[in-house]
C-alpha cells in the first residue's frame, strides 16, 4: 500500500465518521456523560500530543533541550504569564540550551 493511499483512506475515513456523527440524535450528545468525556477527551489528546513531541524522535524516546523548554513553560502558566510571554521564555530556553550544547 502506497502513502497516497494510505492517506486517501484514512480521508475516507474521516470524511464518514464526521457524516455519521451528523446522524447521532442531539439529546445524546447533551446529556452531561457524553459532554464529560468529549470534555476530557481532547485534554487527553492534547496532553498525548504535547508528551510524544517533547520526548519522541522517530521510534526513539529522546530528551533534549524541549522538555526543560516544556517545564519552563509548564511553570509560567502555573504562575499565569501571559500566553505570548510562556512561548518566548520556552524557545528562550531551548535555543540557549542548544546553543551551549547541554541538550542538543
Amino acid at each position: 500500500m502506497t502513502m497516497w493511499t494510505a492517506i486517501l483512506s484514512a480521508s475516507i475515513v474521516c470524511v464518514a465518521l464526521k457524516t455519521l456523527g451528523y446522524l447521532v440524535p442531539p439529546r445524546w450528545l447533551e446529556a452531561p456523560r457524553p459532554a464529560r468525556i468529549a470534555d476530557l477527551l481532547t485534554v487527553a489528546l492534547l496532553a498525548a500530543l504535547v508528551a510524544v513531541q517533547t520526548f519522541g524522535a522517530g521510534q526513539a524516546v529522546v530528551v533534549d533541550a524541549r522538555l526543560p523548554a516544556v517545564l519552563v513553560a509548564g511553570g509560567l502558566l502555573l504562575l499565569r504569564a501571559p500566553f505570548l510571554v510562556v512561548v518566548a521564555a520556552a524557545a528562550l530556553v531551548a535555543a540557549l540550551l542548544r546553543l551551549w550544547g547541554w541538550a542538543a
